[in-house]
């Protein structure tokens, strides 16, 4: 996957002076008197970790070691230990937090909606699994069960994601439905497991119209071709979730902190939404025309 961490970086680094600046003026001052500078920026950071998933490293460690110290050194004047990076991590969560709310794509009034489950461990170790209790729970796939969360994501037709949410693994898929798409007008298309027939009327009176197919046991329904031709395509967000673990490393099976796991996570929505090779569906302009 070819980037111009140049461009990369400077983007970066726009947000970090933004984001540095409203922390200063916040309402809230904190304790801390003592503020010494660090090796590394926030900026500094925040391009290492969003570098990593659009490298061909599947370990971190290994590309700290070899990708930041020895590839990419020229690019930063000092560097701490690769410990002290992954203690200070935590200090990420909000920026990249932020980040990703202020990358959400472009409100097109076509969306996909789908779950995918995160595990943070393998089967055979839940029971001695200590890292996410209280966090982790059990959930059934149609890939059979795991332990650890579900990511909820909402994407726009032309790839971008709109909307974030992550839960535990036994979460129904339709329970943060209404919370994700609080602020989108338009249609949204997802499986069966969102027929809700409450659901659907609670999201109608928002101005958001509810398309998924219907069960064995469920009468049918008229449904315009364009409708039907978009259902179809709800196979995008799966191809997005594809990239977002095969290529950029999403799902982890070894935290060692919830507080990191989540920066990982973050970070790789982060990273998908920068990069400019997404997956979409090619839609002539006036047929978005009628949607809301």
């Amino acid at each position: 996957m070819s980037i111009n961490i140049t461009s990369l970086y400077v983007c970066l680094d726009d947000f970090c002076k933004s984001y540095e600046e409203w922390e200063r003026h916040k309402l809230i001052p904190t304790e801390r008197k003592r503020r010494r500078a660090g090796k590394l920026y926030l900026s500094e950071m925040l391009f290492i970790m969003v570098l990593f998933h659009l490298e061909a490293f599947k370990n971190f460690k290994m590309f700290y070691l070899y990708g930041v110290c020895q590839k990419h050194r020229a690019c930063f004047k000092k560097l701490p230990h690769y410990d002290r990076f992954v203690a200070l991590m935590p200090r990420l969560f909000m920026p990249l937090t932020i980040l990703l709310h202020s990358l959400s794509g472009e409100e097109t009034g076509i969306y996909f909606v789908d779950a995918t489950p995160l595990k943070v461990c393998r089967n055979k170790r839940i029971n001695r699994h200590k890292t996410f209790e209280g966090l982790a729970a059990r959930g059934k796939t149609t890939m059979g069960w795991f332990y650890g969360l579900k990511l909820h994501v909402v994407i726009n037709h032309k790839g971008e994601i709109m909307a974030v949410k992550i839960t535990q693994g036994n979460v129904d898929d339709r329970a943060p439905l209404s919370d994700l798409l609080k602020h989108l007008n338009g249609k949204v298309f997802g499986d069966k497991g969102y027929i809700d027939k409450k659901i659907f009327k609670q999201l109608w009176d928002n101005g958001i119209h509810l398309i998924t197919g219907i069960r064995r046991n469920m009468k049918n329904y008229l449904m315009s071709w364009l409708d039907k031709w978009l259902l179809r395509k709800r196979f995008i967000i799966e191809t997005v979730f594809g990239v977002l673990k095969k290529d950029m490393g999403l799902e982890h099976t070894r935290h060692r902190s919830p507080v990191n796991a989540f920066v990982h996570i973050l970070s790789c929505l982060v990273a998908y939404s920068i990069n400019n090779t997404k997956p979409q569906i090619r839609i002539n302009k006036n047929k978005i025309n009628l949607y809301p």
